[in-house]
């Protein structure tokens, strides 16, 4: 529902048809569904059926940089494309009091709650119809030496 809402916020400041989208790009780390929520805001968007999904589980923080580096990479080799990029996390229903044997739990509990946001990104806009907002003028990742540890403090 979050996802949703914040995708249909996006298409409206957008001004387009939805028709006009031809990717969609959904991440989060709540939960790992079959069919994928991908697949559930397609069918709750209207969006047509062969719009091409692609579906990013389980990589916290890191996948809002992520995904707005696949919708870049899609968007500039697929001329024309329009790509929905919506992160959606419902964290409240893991929720547990503090607990002295879980103490790790406790500080992501207090950063994090339910939220979700959606953003529209092509290339090559068009003139007098769209008016982009911000440019993604590079992306990168890059694995530090030694980081695999840094999540926990280590």
């Amino acid at each position: 529902k979050l996802g949703k809402e914040a995708a249909v916020k996006a298409i409206k400041e957008w001004g387009q048809p939805k028709s006009k989208i031809t990717h969609l790009i959904f991440c989060t780390t709540s939960g790992v569904d079959m069919p994928g929520a991908d697949y559930q805001l397609t069918k709750q968007l209207g969006l047509r059926p062969y719009v091409k999904r692609y579906m990013m589980y389980q990589q916290g923080c890191f996948a809002g940089g992520t995904v707005l580096r696949l919708a870049k990479d899609l968007a500039e080799n697929n001329k024309g494309a329009r790509v929905l990029v919506v992160c959606s996390e419902i964290t409240a229903v893991t929720f547990r009091g503090p607990s002295d044997t879980h103490l790790d739990s406790l500080v992501g509990q207090a950063l994090f709650g339910d939220g979700a946001a959606a953003v529209i990104v092509g290339s090559d806009p068009i003139p007098q119809v769209e008016k982009p907002l911000y440019e993604l003028v590079w992306t990168a990742q890059t694995i530090a030496p030694d980081s695999e540890g840094a999540i926990d403090g280590h």
